[in-house]
């Protein structure tokens, strides 16, 4: 990797005197492998110290820093030097005795191993993702006192990087804002939490030429996040957040054996022509995995008539081996069962119906996604604004949500007995007088 001016001036930041920092901005500015070779060059400078670098899933750091960053750095920046990489506990042993550690904050043995330790370096890769009560944790840990080679005592330092999330979280408070993310007060220390800003802009000499049209693809939300790294204003209500999503995002496409696969339809309306100003036919796919998880696999959401979207909904169904197709009946009765069966006979379907409103239906769903429930398996930039729209005062999203709803049916009918549903009871004749439940 060539050193770019912005990388160069983001080195002499970190050289200041501030024991906490950040680096925040778009994807592919290099962040990540400039908060790397500062470890290594502090683990090489000092032997016998040792470092962390934490991402809130173990099987992401392992494969993106441990498996890909770690050992271009050590490649590029100090070729030659011999270090050994444990692959049972996971940590590169250096040769002067340093040891460099690789941790996910999702697990609890990984956890306590890691707080069993001190370090001279704590490194929280992709931060956004790391809620504030774990960070605060493994703080506790950068209290490991060593020398470097010049006899000097090698500062603790802590390292943090992300692409922004919104105003809400705990790093634009502390970093940003210089508050206390808990009490909302004013830090005692302002001047030990500083932070710089790189996009990949400044990287173009180190990303394939047409990464950054790629970015400029995006949409408008994406981009601020992506490209041009700009937090973004907090909705106080919001249902789903960004930084959730990619707390369980899976970026390296392991997915486990599903037990169940659903196509999910959200019709519109749309006609055969004509219909540049309807509103897309949302079409997603997803999965219940071995594990109890969710996984949306596809998005297949698309503008057209029944035609169309009939045959892209069961190419979908045939594509992932589904078992079932699910549309809301509320928009033409029978006409969603009688296009996916004119397109593909004898389709297995499941009319459902709309008796609460796109909130309401969403609120069970976002619990889903708060605890790891559901997770997305890569980048669904226009689903996922849509999913961000949904607030607990309504949706404010400037499109209907219809990719958004047919992955809230997909995943109603995945998960049917966590889905809390309004219980009113009906009165019926029986042998016992008795009564019975019906969901409404």
């Amino acid at each position: 990797m060539k050193f770019t001016d912005k990388q160069r001036e983001a080195q002499t930041f970190l050289a200041g005197n501030a024991t906490h920092s950040m680096l925040f901005g778009g994807s592919r500015s290099g962040k990540t492998f400039l908060y790397t070779r500062n470890i290594c060059a502090r683990a090489i400078k000092a032997p016998g110290s040792r470092h962390t670098i934490n991402r809130f899933r173990f099987n992401a750091c392992k494969a993106s820093i441990a498996l890909e960053t770690f050992p271009k750095v050590m490649e590029s920046a100090f070729p030659g030097y011999k270090y050994q990489i444990n692959r049972s506990d996971w940590f590169a042993h250096f040769e002067n005795g340093s040891e460099v550690w690789f941790n996910g904050l999702d697990d609890k043995e990984r956890t306590e191993k890691l707080l069993g330790k001190e370090y001279s370096t704590i490194y929280n890769n992709e931060c956004s993702q790391i809620p504030l009560s774990s960070r605060n944790t493994v703080l506790t840990r950068l209290a490991q006192k060593v020398y470097d080679t010049d006899g000097d005592l090698l500062k603790v330092r802590e390292y943090n990087d992300c692409n922004p999330p919104n105003k809400n979280h705990w790093t634009y408070k502390l970093f940003i804002k210089g508050i206390d993310p808990d009490t909302g007060m004013a830090l005692t220390n302002p001047g030990d939490y500083v932070s710089f800003q790189m996009n990949p802009m400044d990287n173009v000499e180190n990303i394939a030429p047409n990464y950054l049209e790629l970015l400029k693809g995006q949409n408008a939300r994406y981009q601020r996040r992506f490209l041009f790294g700009e937090f973004t204003d907090a909705n106080p209500n919001a249902l789903f957040e960004e930084s959730t999503i990619d707390k369980w995002r899976v970026t390296d496409g392991l997915v486990p054996d599903l037990v169940r696969v659903v196509v999910a339809v959200d019709p519109s309306g749309s006609g055969d022509v004509d219909n540049a100003d309807n509103d897309a036919i949302g079409i997603c796919v997803v999965g219940l995995g071995t594990d109890g998880n969710a996984y949306l696999l596809e998005d297949c959401t698309v503008k057209a008539g029944p035609a169309t979207w009939g045959n892209v909904a069961t190419s979908a169904y045939d594509r992932h081996n589904a078992d079932i197709v699910v549309g809301e009946a509320n928009y033409g009765g029978e006409m969603v069962r009688h296009v996916i069966q004119t397109a593909r006979p004898r389709t297995p379907y499941k009319a459902v119906t709309a008796t609460r409103g796109k909130v309401v239906r969403a609120e069970p769903i976002s619990s889903l996604y708060e605890i790891g429930k559901v997770r997305h398996v890569g980048n669904f930039f226009d689903l996922e604004e849509e999913l961000c729209g949904f607030s607990t005062s309504g949706y404010i999203g400037e499109k209907s949500p219809n990719r958004a709803d047919a992955l809230i049916w997909g995943l109603t009918e995945l998960f049917p007995g966590i889905v809390n549903k309004r219980q009113e009871p009906i009165l019926h004749v029986a042998a016992n007088h008795g009564h019975s439940w019906v969901s409404r």
